[in-house]
């Protein structure tokens, strides 16, 4: 025989309470004395009670879920951020949705799609490359203030973003590989037109100028975040006539891809070469040498997001734009770096 479902009246019977305090303890339990609160809770663990979400989601005109944009969901970079954003909204009514952007064809409506059909309530966007149309058709719907940027941010538009101090990261980079004595330093940057590539150049470039360091074209190399891309700048390195002594890659995929190039090349890292990443991914730690980084820490970056959209969401209308949230980074110092021994080899 099938038990009949509690009812919110059951709960109150148990509780000893109305059944308006019963709605009051689910909505609003900061109104209630800690008594009542744990009256009521005990009640609903006893009797079994669960919240029709959808019911009520409806009665608040709202879907009840917030949409995440990643632009690579195979990058490992992005786990923490997103664990940090699930546990942001743990305990909320909001359920999470994520979406890839990478080559989604007619993303532009697609996104808007979500607020239109009354999928989502706000987004958390992980992807700094949407477009100018993108932004507009967001500030036309009237969808703008329920949107929140992380990691990654469209530079001009006036959108809140949570970000790590990326400028401050690569100055750290080149100011420990000068620590330790190198003077010719390569970059293997991100992709082109990527915010995070300019701030991290920009951060490196303030830092060479800063200690006086001269910098060849050459030794400034196009990456893309990915392990290909350092493979690739490994293979430049080595045709080289006057090679680096140490190299900042902008991220540490590209720092995995190089390594691997550089030492199929016959160019021992750190004996030879010493590399500095970005991110601070798991693998960093325990890959072979255990790279040197710069740590961002992106489960905090993912939970600050998922508060600024929860407060957003929670005062529609009534939240101004503001300046965005920097984290800070921290330099982590590994095997993959070390005192430069000997002067620049030579190809």
């Amino acid at each position: 025989m099938t038990q009949k479902a509690a009812r919110i009246q059951d709960v109150a019977l148990a509780a000893g309470v109305s059944t308006a305090t019963v709605s009051r303890a689910l909505s609003n339990p900061d109104l209630l004395t800690e008594a009542t609160r744990r009256a009521v809770f005990d009640a609903i663990r006893t009797t079994g009670y669960r919240v029709n979400r959808a019911a009520r989601n409806l009665r608040k005109q709202r879907a009840g879920a917030v949409l995440v944009l990643v632009p690579n969901l195979g990058n490992p970079f992005f786990s923490q951020i997103l664990a940090g954003i699930s546990a942001g909204f743990a305990g909320t009514d909001y359920s999470v949705l994520i979406a890839d952007t990478a080559d989604h064809p007619d993303r532009e409506r697609v996104l808007i799609d979500y607020f239109r059909d009354s999928r989502i309530d706000g987004m958390i966007s992980l992807d700094g490359s949407l477009t100018g149309e993108d932004l507009a058709l967001f500030a036309r719907e009237g969808v703008e203030e329920r949107i929140v940027f992380a990691c990654e941010w469209v530079q001009g538009a006036a959108f809140p973003s949570v970000r790590s101090d990326n400028e401050r990261g690569a100055r750290l980079a080149v100011r420990h590989l000068h620590e330790l004595g190198h003077r010719d330093i390569a970059h293997v940057t991100g992709p082109k037109g990527n915010v995070l590539t300019r701030m991290r150049r920009e951060g490196m470039m303030t830092e060479r100028e800063r200690l006086g360091l001269t910098v060849r074209d050459e030794w400034i190399i196009r990456g893309d975040f990915s392990l290909q891309s350092g493979h690739a700048a490994a293979g430049a390195i080595l045709a080289m006539a006057h090679r680096p002594t140490a190299v900042f890659c902008a991220s540490d995929m590209v720092a995995f891809g190089l390594i691997a190039g550089l030492t199929r090349g016959g160019i021992s890292v750190p004996g030879e070469m010493s590399v500095v990443g970005f991110d601070d991914i798991e693998m960093s730690e325990f890959y072979v040498p255990a790279l040197t980084t710069i740590r961002q820490h992106r489960r905090e970056l993912g939970s600050r997001a998922a508060r600024n959209l929860l407060n957003r969401l929670d005062n529609a209308g009534s939240l101004a734009c503001s300046a965005p949230e920097l984290i800070d980074v921290d330099l982590v110092v590994r095997a993959s770096t070390q005192a430069r021994r000997g002067g620049m080899l030579q190809g």
